[in-house]
């Protein structure tokens, strides 16, 4: 079988490339540039050229072909110009996710079939597998890595049938250390290199002065919200039917200047995310103060103090219709329909017992336990068991 790796200059790659070669599969390694500017990176020069040259050192180590493709276009096209986009809305994008949807395993993919490739490998620490349906019809099943701790099947939650049908990742079997002793054994360049930082596309930058490039600062207050704000001592109303109260436990509460106190000044509303307490500039707390929501027309971020405060907590979120995605379509909910499930909404997040619920209006996850800071723009993540089924863009 001929098998083209996504070869990205890490050690999960390289070893993924090794294995794949030592199980008798025809190897070929693509590399993707996917940025020519240096000056947003805090490197002194863009990583992708120190990733390049380790790529090549590793194909040449394991002596199968080795080739570096130009995706940056397709990059800002796709992936640079939707952040931009989301951050200006006041959204929070995950890069990650469309990276893998739009790039890795679409443009790359499709490259690499015409290459006469059988199947594209990459360095997630994922699973896919497959079973037949009555009808004798092949089901593909995105699992989670065995490592729970690298586990990235959460970057993956957007892929398709056909996409996973075409999918190859040899590390999900394994633990990061466990590839790391075979890249050490075998002698890889990249065996100690440390895992990238930072964008997917670009490698260790600064968020704001990579958003500054695009987005204009413009000086905006930070108003404090407290815990006893008649905002959070309302009694929830009498509901008529499930999907009134899921809409009201996923809203978003409306906060004006005059509900708190301004405490501060900021660069931007747009540069910061819900849930962030760092780089504020507050002080005078006992706790830390979190961004509980922004108000994109007046420039305001509201912030609220500590962990726990009512503001940062939410028991449901809502997806619109034509923005959730079933990995696993037979499992897909019909009007009306609910499912168990365990969710997450972030990469690393413990699973959440949750429950999906599907209206003509929109799709809701209600979660057993209230859930801190829950973004819009973020992707929610359903889970049965270790397989991951379905995924969406919280509204």
């Amino acid at each position: 079988m001929k098998v083209v790796v996504g070869l990205s200059g890490g050690v999960d790659s390289s070893v993924t490339a090794y294995l794949l070669q030592q199980q008798g599969h025809e190897v070929v390694a693509l590399f993707m540039r996917n940025w020519n500017d240096a000056s947003v990176t805090l490197e002194d020069e863009c990583p992708w050229i120190e990733d390049s040259n380790d790529a090549l050192m590793v194909a040449q180590k394991l002596g199968i072909p080795f080739q570096v493709i130009d995706m940056s276009e397709l990059y800002k096209e796709r992936i640079v110009d939707y952040m931009f986009d989301e951050y200006q809305k006041g959204r929070t994008p995950n890069p990650d996710v469309l990276c893998n949807r739009e790039v890795k395993f679409d443009v790359f993919m499709k490259t690499a079939m015409s290459l006469g490739a059988d199947k594209v490998a990459t360095g997630h620490y994922a699973r896919v597998d497959s079973t037949f349906d009555e009808n004798g019809k092949e089901i593909f099943h995105l699992l989670a890595g065995k490592d729970n701790n690298k586990d990235q099947s959460y970057f993956l939650c957007q892929l398709s049938q056909d996409q996973l049908s075409k999918a190859l990742f040899p590390i999900g079997e394994l633990t990061k250390p466990e590839v790391r002793e075979i890249a050490k054994k075998i002698g890889l360049v990249t065996a100690d290199k440390k895992d990238s930082q930072g964008l997917c596309f670009i490698g260790k930058v600064s968020l704001p002065h990579f958003l500054q490039q695009q987005l204009v600062p413009k000086e905006g207050e930070i108003v404090e919200i407290f815990k006893d704000s008649p905002l959070f001592s309302e009694e929830a109303p009498n509901f008529s039917s499930k999907q009134e109260e899921l809409e009201y436990l996923s809203r978003k509460i409306d906060y004006k200047k005059s509900d708190g106190k301004v405490i501060g000044k900021h660069q931007g509303a747009q540069f910061f995310t819900i849930g962030q307490s760092k780089g504020l500039g507050i002080g005078g707390h006992k706790e830390s103060c979190f961004i509980i929501s922004r108000d994109m027309e007046n420039n305001i971020l509201f912030v609220g103090e500590g962990h726990q405060f009512p503001g940062l907590l939410k028991k449901a979120l809502k997806i619109d219709n034509s923005e959730f995605h079933w990995v696993r379509e037979d499992l897909k909910l019909q009007n009306g329909e609910s499912m168990e499930v365990m969710a997450r909404f972030r990469y690393r997040q413990p699973l959440q017992k949750a429950t999906l619920y599907q209206f003509e209006e929109g799709f809701y996850v209600e979660f057993d336990q209230p859930q801190s800071a829950i973004a819009e723009g973020q992707f929610a993540s359903w889970y049965i068991g270790e397989e991951l089924i379905g995924s969406g863009v919280i509204s």
